[in-house]
C-alpha cells in the first residue's frame, strides 16, 4: 500500500509539474503579456493555492490529528506547529540560496555571482518544491480524492505561472527554445517533492497531520512572500485580486467535486 501511495505521489506531481512546461507553450505563438493580463494570471495561481492550502491540507491535517489524538486542542496545536515550520523552511531557503524574482529583486546569499537567469530558476524551484511536496502528501495520507484535487489545482496554477515566467525570461533577452526549456525544467522539481511528501507520510500515520501543516505552511509563505506582492505590482492590483478571487472559488469547487 506504502509503495502505491507513493507511486501516486510521484505521477500526480509530476503531471502538476509539466502544468508549468504546459504553460510556457503560448511564447512561440504570442510575443508579448500586457501587465493586467500578467497580474491577474499570477493572482489565479495565488487564489489556487489559497485555497489548496485551505481545504486539501489545513481542514483535512485538522481531521487527521483529532483522529489520532482524539483531542481537538491538540490537533488544532498540532496543525499550528506544522503550518509555522513549513513557513520557517521556506523563509531559511529564501534567506540562504541566492534567487532572484522578477518584480522584487534579488534575494538571498551571494547572488550577484551568480547568472540572472539561474537566480530566476532558484526562485521558481523554491515556489514549486513545497507544491510537490503538497500534492505527494495529499497521495500519502491515502485519500486519492484529495490527492487529484491537488494534483489538478496545481497543476492548473502552474499554467499561468509558466506562462509569465516564459514572458519575462523573454524580457531579458533570452531566445524562445532556452526559455521553455527553463519552464519546463523548474517544474520537473515538483516530483522531487511529491515522493518526499508521499514516502514521508506513508511510512507512519502519525507523520500525516504534520506534513499536511508543513506542506501548507510552506505554500502559504510562497502566497503572501513571493505571489501576490508580484501580482500587485505595476498598480494592478483590481485585475490580481479579481485573479485571486476567481482561483479561489474554482479549487474550492475542484476540491469539493473531486472529494
Amino acid at each position: 500500500m506504502a509503495d502505491n501511495v507513493t507511486l501516486l505521489g510521484l505521477a500526480g506531481s509530476l503531471v502538476a509539474g509539466l502544468g508549468t512546461g504546459a504553460g510556457a507553450l503560448p511564447i512561440f505563438f504570442i510575443k508579448e503579456i500586457t501587465p493586467q493580463t500578467q497580474g491577474a494570471l499570477l493572482g489565479f495561481g495565488a487564489g489556487v493555492m489559497l485555497a489548496a492550502t485551505s481545504f486539501s491540507l489545513v481542514i483535512p491535517g485538522i481531521e487527521a490529528a483529532e483522529k489520532l489524538t482524539q483531542n481537538k486542542l491538540t490537533a488544532a496545536a498540532i496543525v499550528v506547529c506544522g503550518i509555522l515550520l513549513g513557513g520557517a523552511f521556506l523563509w531559511l531557503a529564501n534567506r540562504y540560496f541566492p534567487h532572484e524574482h522578477f518584480i522584487k529583486g534579488a534575494e538571498g546569499a551571494t547572488a550577484s555571482r551568480l547568472r540572472q537567469v539561474w537566480l530566476f530558476v532558484i526562485a521558481i524551484t523554491l515556489h514549486n518544491f513545497p507544491e510537490g511536496l503538497a500534492v505527494g502528501v495529499g497521495f500519502g495520507g491515502g485519500d486519492v480524492a484529495n490527492g487529484i484535487a491537488l494534483t489538478v489545482g496545481i497543476g492548473l496554477q502552474n499554467f499561468p505561472e509558466g506562462l509569465v515566467v516564459a514572458i519575462a525570461l523573454l524580457a531579458q533577452g533570452y531566445r524562445r527554445r532556452k526559455v521553455f526549456g527553463v519552464a519546463l525544467l523548474t517544474g520537473l522539481v515538483e516530483p522531487i517533492g511529491g515522493l518526499i511528501g508521499a514516502g514521508v507520510v506513508s511510512i507512519a500515520a502519525i507523520v500525516l497531520p504534520w506534513g499536511m501543516a508543513f506542506a501548507a505552511g510552506a505554500m502559504l509563505f510562497v502566497i503572501s512572500d513571493e505571489i501576490i506582492p508580484e501580482s500587485h505590482s505595476l498598480g494592478i492590483e483590481k485585475q490580481a485580486t479579481l485573479g485571486v478571487m476567481i482561483g479561489f472559488v474554482l479549487m474550492m469547487f475542484l476540491d469539493v467535486a473531486l472529494g
